[in-house]
């Protein structure tokens, strides 16, 4: 099972309608010691800045540029033919060894814009208007709080040429631990090289807006906090806000208005200069698989249970996997093959008796010396 980054897709919404995928089995050997063919990969598109993580939240792999992949999970090694088993005394097994299983895993799939600058500020400021302003992207745009619920891209173009701004929606106080969904797009901020603040300039106090947002931003990520960022105070068209530039005297803030396009080209220009320079942000981790720890092969354990006993181990319970137990045969080698990896032992040192049922890897036994 194989995860691409792809910008054919756009959304994560056909994993939201299936949940379950499933490679295909390989097909059994022939005769003339013919092979069986392996089971054919499959291959799942998802959009660029996917991340896949485990049950845990452990990072499984980052798909943060067009074409990286992922093996999240392998299938199983197949088994051997009767053919290997033949010997002097023994000219025609009647049992095979099975192919193991594949691997299973559960995963959650998380969706990062991957832009250029975050628009980032209060609710209702006007991200969404200078976003349609700056570039070709046209946002839902309402006098009212958390019209954007969902981030909008653009693709601004400028003398450095173009960057990709992302309109992340309205931050409020508490957003960093969820509160008006901060959670959700606070990450979408994540991988961007410079933070435009937007603010409203007729608001009742805009730097405490400002500071507001620049604390939840810091509890999201203290790092995403330390990125190059440029202010905006918006809809300078408006007398409050025109005489709020005059007294003010804060340095590298732009006073701007997504409505009638004032001190757009300084403020693209600004943010032009603020991507150019910025290094890319460190994320989490390269696109790589965590697989969990592995028992070692030589770990047996026994367990007594009110029903029985209970065998794990990684070698044990490999070999009722790769078992035959229709056969006479398979059933002698695999009685064999419990002896010598000490199973027996270690179940009789913990006080099986004839009769006892024993379970390994899911299959229950009637112990017998």
């Amino acid at each position: 099972m194989i995860l691409v980054a792809s910008h054919d897709v756009s959304d994560l919404g056909l994993y939201k309608r299936r949940r379950r995928w499933q490679a295909e089995d390989g097909v059994p050997g022939a005769g003339t010691r013919k092979t069986g063919r392996g089971g054919a990969d499959v291959t799942l598109k998802v959009p660029v800045g996917t991340v896949a993580l485990d049950a845990d939240g452990t990072l499984i792999a980052d798909l943060d540029e067009p074409g990286r992949t992922a093996v999240v999970a392998r299938g199983g090694a197949g088994g051997r033919g009767n053919v290997h088993f033949k010997s002097s005394t023994r000219r025609a097994p009647d049992y095979a060894e099975q192919g193991l299983k594949g691997e299973e895993l559960e995963i959650a799939l998380d969706l990062k814009l991957i832009a250029d600058a975050g628009l980032v500020g209060p609710p209702n400021a006007g991200k969404s208007s200078l976003l349609r302003a700056l570039t070709a992207a046209r946002p839902k745009v309402a006098a009212y709080p958390f019209t954007t619920l969902d981030p909008e891209l653009g693709v601004a173009e400028t003398p450095l040429g173009r960057i990709v701004l992302a309109d992340i929606p309205g931050l409020i106080e508490g957003a960093a631990q969820g509160a008006g969904l901060g959670q959700r797009f606070l990450r979408h901020v994540e991988r961007t090289r410079a933070l435009v603040y937007v603010l409203d300039g007729s608001a009742p106090d805009p730097w405490r807006d400002l500071a507001t947002v620049k604390a939840e931003v810091a509890q999201f990520s203290p790092a995403l906090a330390h990125r190059p960022h440029v202010i905006a105070v918006n809809k300078v068209d408006l007398e409050p806000v025109r005489r709020l530039r005059s007294r003010t005297r804060r340095a590298g803030v732009r006073f701007v208005s997504a409505l009638s396009g004032e001190g757009l080209p300084e403020l693209i220009d600004a943010m032009a200069q603020l991507v150019a320079s910025a290094p890319r942000p460190d994320i989490v981790a390269a696109a790589k698989v965590t697989r969990l720890r592995e028992r070692r092969l030589d770990e047996l354990a026994v367990e007594r249970t009110p029903s029985g006993f209970v065998v794990r181990g990684a070698r044990v319970e490999q070999l009722v996997e790769r078992s035959n137990f229709e056969t006479d045969g398979g059933l002698a080698r695999f009685q064999s093959n419990l002896d010598r990896l000490g199973v027996n032992a270690a179940l009789e040192a913990a006080g099986v008796e004839p009769g006892d049922t024993v379970s390994i890897a899911g299959v229950e036994f009637e112990y017998q010396p």
